[in-house]
């Protein structure tokens, strides 16, 4: 049986199981946010850290490449490689989705100010280490892909712009 499944964080650079193959990509009408509330691995239950999910969002491109158990809603995307095919590389891959329904999801933070939420990931820290590790590293590994996100980048940023002007 093949299945495929997509990740828009940290399994673009941890994938944390074996696999066959690996494509570059991205599906439409969605774009990646930090709107999920990590209380297991980037932060904790007091404190929790801010790890990404995709919200609907129309025009919107969002390249992928979830293990997550709070990743509450399950879709099957189609699946490009190329901007411009007007069929996809891969129809029904399969993607985690956090749910911004507070009753199914209790860790969704949902929407914040950029400097909000900056610093609610650099305070946070969890088993997986400090939250903002998984921003960096979430920004290094789309650049790596030649994907330029920009909620990312802006994110990553005015993280470093807050610690530049704390220390």
């Amino acid at each position: 049986m093949v299945m495929w499944v997509f990740g828009y964080g940290s399994l673009i650079w941890k994938a944390g199981f074996e696999y066959d193959d690996r494509l570059v990509g991205f599906i439409k009408g969605y774009r990646r946010v930090f709107y999920q509330g990590s209380t297991d691995h980037r932060g904790t239950p007091e404190y929790p850290g801010r790890t990404v999910t995709l919200e609907p969002a129309e025009g919107e491109v969002c390249h992928l490449e979830v293990r997550e158990k709070q990743y509450d809603k399950k879709a099957y995307l189609d699946f490009f490689t190329e901007p411009m095919a007007a069929n996809p590389a891969i129809s029904g891959v399969m993607v985690y989705i956090a749910s911004p329904d507070k009753k199914l999801n209790k860790n969704y933070l949902g929407p914040a100010s950029l400097e909000e939420i900056a610093k609610q990931i650099i305070h946070a820290e969890g088993p997986s280490g400090p939250n903002r590790d998984y921003l960096f590293q979430l920004e290094k590994a789309l650049l790596e892909l030649g994907c330029k996100d920009t909620h990312v980048i802006d994110l990553a940023n005015e993280v470093r712009r807050i610690l530049s002007e704390s220390s």
